[in-house]
């Protein structure tokens, strides 16, 4: 039986790092099977060596994000154990370091994970980035933020986003209103980002002036995409010929940042994913750059990590078992 002792620097410190009725300080418990307990300022853990020392690691950590001023959530602390697991819970500090926008209502927007970290590096250092990965791990999110503070800091002159009109394995039927009204239903997590970066009277006024343009994909064929930050969302839903056209609208002094998730394809079976093929056919290409995405930087609630780790189990246990069966 081992046990370690941490001072905190304050009881506020305390408080954050332990959380609502001890909420933060149980999961670190159950993760590692070790017991915590406090006496003013100072906190106690005791369990195998081993596991005390990788409790240890994930308190500090808490502890170091509290002193840089960064609020500790559930998902804070549940990717905290998971990088104590890995052994990268040193790099986290990088992610604070990084804001990346400032919110129209004045929050700073940050990675919350390594993988979040990494892709911004990359949206920055290079001129094509993919961004591929399931729900919820600020794919789209950050790369509007990142072209919001390039177009603040006048390093392009438009904003472009766009998307496939493609409908989620339903029939949405005919919609009323304009061409504009029909396919808005298809933009609006775009405009919700754009909304929060701007705010809704900046932005109505941005689009006004064509300086920020949500459209569907259909409507970039025939152009040439100079000084803008371009962004194509839910790529996995393009086919071959809207990805190679989409890729070649690329101008000067422009960036496009493509995102998709490979595992929630919706169109039909005797389509191939432009993703798909575009991922393989670029990979090796300079100034073209692909991150990928895992279940540890997903920054939904924590059943959506739980749902897409079960989904990717699953998967994987379905193509053993087709493989046997051809064996």
């Amino acid at each position: 039986m081992a046990e370690k002792n941490i001072n905190m620097d304050s009881t506020e410190q305390l408080r954050a790092v332990f959380g609502n009725f001890d909420c933060n300080v149980n999961l670190i418990q159950r993760a590692f099977g070790v017991t915590i307990f406090s006496r003013g300022s100072d906190v106690k853990i005791t369990g195998d060596e081993k596991d005390v020392q990788k409790a240890e690691k994930a308190m500090n950590t808490l502890a170091g994000m509290h002193s840089r001023g960064e609020a500790i959530v559930e998902q804070s602390v549940r990717y905290a154990i998971a990088m104590v697991e890995d052994g990268s819970e040193v790099d986290i500090a990088q992610m604070s370091s990084d804001c990346v926008c400032v919110s129209y209502a004045g929050k700073p927007i940050k990675p919350k994970t390594l993988g979040q970290k990494k892709y911004c590096d990359m949206i920055r250092n290079n001129t094509i980035t993919f961004g591929v990965g399931p729900a919820g791990t600020g794919k789209t999110y950050l790369a509007v933020a990142l072209a919001v503070t390039a177009f603040k800091a006048h390093q392009v002159q438009r904003i472009i986003l766009t998307r496939p009109a493609v409908e989620a394995g339903e029939k949405l039927g005919f919609l009323p209103g304009d061409l504009q009204n029909k396919v808005d239903p298809y933009l609006r997590p775009l405009y919700d980002a754009l909304f929060e970066m701007f705010g809704q009277e900046s932005f109505a006024k941005l689009q006004e002036r064509g300086t920020i343009e949500v459209a569907p994909l259909a409507y970039m064929r025939g152009r040439t995409l100079d000084d803008s930050f371009i962004i194509l969302d839910e790529a996995q839903n393009t086919t071959r010929e809207q990805m190679k056209m989409f890729l070649t609208r690329l101008g000067f002094n422009s960036k496009m940042v493509i995102t998709g998730d490979i595992t929630q394809i919706d169109l039909p079976e005797t389509k191939k994913s432009g993703l798909i093929e575009a991922l393989k056919v670029l990979k090796n290409v300079e100034d073209i750059a692909q991150n990928r995405f895992s279940e540890k930087d997903v920054v939904r609630h924590r059943l959506v990590q739980d749902i897409v780790k079960a989904y990717d189990e699953y998967q994987g246990s379905s193509r053993r078992d087709k493989g046997t069966w051809k064996s």
